[in-house]
Formats: C-alpha cells, sequence, structure tokens
C-alpha cells in the first residue's frame, strides 16, 4: 500500500476522519506496515511504547498476564486502533496483544500520533470519547475500540 492508499484507509477511520489531506499523508508517511502471524505477539504487557496500531487486516486478542497465566480481556478487528493509550501515559504497555490468524496492521510513529492528536482538537476529542468508553481492570484499558457501526460524522459531527 502507497502513501496515498493508506491516506485514504485513515480517512475512513473515525479518530482520524476530520484530519486535513496533508496530515493522513504525513501520518501514512511515518507508519509502516506489519505482518503477523497467528500466535504472535505485537508487543507485550510492560514493554516500553513508542507507536500505535492500527489493523488493516486481520484480528487480534488482548491479553492481560499475571502470575505466567495469561487471560484474554479483549478481541480486536479490522481499523480498530490500538496501544495508543501506553503513548499517552508514557508508561509500559498495559497487555499483551496477540495475533489471531494473519494480522495486518499499520504501525504508526508514536510522535507523529501524539502530535495529529494533539494538535488536532478533533482527534483529541476523539481519544478522550474512545477512553471515556473504556473500562480500567487490573490496570489494563479494556473496550478500547470504537464500535464497527460508528462513523465520523456521528462521532464527531462538525458543528
Amino acid at each position: 500500500m502507497d502513501v496515498e492508499e493508506t491516506a485514504r484507509m485513515l480517512k475512513g477511520i473515525p479518530l482520524f476522519c476530520n484530519l486535513d489531506a496533508s496530515k493522513l499523508k504525513l501520518l501514512a508517511f511515518v507508519s509502516t506496515p506489519m505482518v503477523y502471524e497467528d500466535g504472535e505477539d505485537v508487543f507485550s504487557m510492560g514493554e516500553s511504547a513508542d507507536c500505535a496500531y492500527l489493523i488493516e487486516d486481520g484480528e487480534a486478542e488482548v491479553f492481560l498476564e499475571e502470575d505466567g497465566n495469561r487471560v484474554k480481556v479483549n478481541h480486536l478487528r479490522g481499523n480498530d486502533v490500538f496501544g495508543e493509550m501506553a503513548l499517552f501515559l508514557s508508561s509500559g504497555r498495559s497487555a499483551t496483544v496477540t495475533a489471531k490468524g494473519t494480522l495486518k496492521a499499520l504501525k504508526i510513529d508514536g510522535e507523529m500520533f501524539l502530535k495529529m492528536v494533539t494538535q488536532n482538537p478533533d482527534a483529541a476529542l476523539g481519544i478522550m470519547k474512545k477512553n471515556h468508553r473504556c473500562q480500567r481492570t487490573g490496570g489494563a484499558v479494556l473496550n478500547i475500540v470504537t464500535p464497527p457501526e460508528a462513523t465520523c460524522q456521528r462521532l464527531w459531527p462538525r458543528e
């Protein structure tokens, strides 16, 4: 996928839908397409964070780990953004995310992700709304995805 195609894909994501074309292209330019195989960890609980992810295709599962046990707490699918909370909190990852089948994800540079969100009120509001719906359990953020039926207009209408 080239920068133009990636920018068009990002435009369809509620979190980024109100960004102008130049910002979408910049975000696309600093992002890297990644492929994870079934059972492969995207990241592990406690790791430092330098990026967020957007699922292009496939699914992933979110696990908490305690005393060597993994407990599934969430399921992620196409167009879900994840991994951003550790960027905002400047903390380690709050959970482990593992590919369920082949997972294609866009790895979004953390610095640029934060810049886009902090310089764009619509994106910042989107993060706040998303996190308002979060539930905290055992330190991991659960239910952190935008519902698939949500649209840009319904979530963040222009006044």
